[in-house]
């Protein structure tokens, strides 16, 4: 007698593998949004009374990206620009991270999967500000932002359809910073704004230069990013413009404003790499490689911003 196939020993395997297609479709792997609330704790001194609220918030912020990144995908591959940057024509991106075009998740289940999880991010959203200690109004209006312009990048208003890609990039993740910050103190101070406003911009630096790659495909589906409006040496421009304000504002924080004297030397390591990324993929146009020098700026930029917090904090109890 043959056994079903749902009480078989294949079940269980069965079972992995469609998790697995819904992490994918959830891009787990990508965890950089993420570091918003260490980063946020450590802007409070890593006081005990905010790690409930933070992650709290940090699971729904999870949750929120989940939704938005599956929506995305939907949109992609209803529109063909994910089977022309991931298809075969394009080797060197892993189809995997798309189980819509490998067939392995239907429309159907990603959508369901999209606001399930949107649902359940903005639930436990809520749940945050009811745990934290404070809940100025800024701070709702702020995740409130956040939370529609994360559901909305690629879905209903499709803001990043409409040239809105990089300020939500950029924007997202400074308003976890400042939301994190807010719900545990009440406020941000000016050099906290300065390190949420360097957490954003880690996204984007390594989004524009995926965007570089997709630029064709964004094109012809009328998703209008930089890369895929300006001409190629206009969008090195681009580029460049964007790291150089990065450095500029270190250097600035540190020098005029509320930052320390020492500040641009301790991001000199962050710094550095993000000037290798401007190389690689700008000067040598090696697009993949500068994506990933990009991810690393980021996670170097926000370990030094956290171990300056934890340097300020020492300085101020000795």
């Amino acid at each position: 007698m043959t056994m079903p196939l749902s009480q078989g020993p294949l079940a269980p395997a069965a079972a992995r593998v469609r998790l697995g297609a819904y992490a994918r479709l959830a891009k787990l792997d990508v965890w950089d949004y993420y570091l918003a609330l260490p980063l946020a704790w450590s802007l409070v001194g890593f006081g005990p009374s905010a790690l409930v609220p933070l992650l709290v918030f940090g699971l729904g912020t999870v949750c929120v990206v989940a939704g938005s990144v599956a929506f995305d995908d939907v949109t992609g591959y209803r529109d063909g620009s994910d089977a022309a940057n991931y298809g075969q024509n394009a080797p060197a991106r892993k189809l995997a991270r798309k189980p819509l075009l490998t067939g392995e998740l239907s429309e159907a289940e990603a959508i369901r999967f999209g606001w399930l999880a949107v649902g359940a991010g903005a639930a436990l959203w809520v749940l945050a500000f009811a745990v934290a200690p404070f809940a100025p109004l800024w701070t709702a209006l702020v995740a409130a932002l956040c939370l529609v312009s994360a559901v909305q990048y690629s879905w209903g208003l499709k803001i990043s359809y409409r040239g809105w890609q990089e300020v939500f990039l950029a924007g997202f993740g400074t308003g976890l910073v400042l939301v994190g910050a807010g719900l545990t103190t009440g406020g941000i101070t000016g050099f906290g704004a300065v390190q949420a406003v360097l957490f954003g911009l880690g996204p984007l630096l390594f989004g524009v230069y995926s965007n570089t790659r997709d630029a064709d495909g964004d094109a012809a589906v009328g998703r209008p990013t930089v890369a895929a409006v300006l001409s190629p040496l206009g969008n090195k421009a681009f580029i460049a413009a964007l790291t150089v304000a990065e450095v500029a504002l270190v250097v600035t924080s540190a020098g005029l404003g509320p930052a320390p004297w020492w500040f641009g030397l301790a991001m000199l390591p962050a710094m550095g790499v993000r000037v290798a990324q401007l190389r690689r993929g700008v000067g040598l146009g090696d697009l993949l490689a500068a994506r990933s020098l990009g991810l690393r700026a980021h996670r170097t930029t926000t370990a030094t911003l956290i171990a300056v917090n934890l340097i300020l904090l020492v300085g101020a109890g000795s």
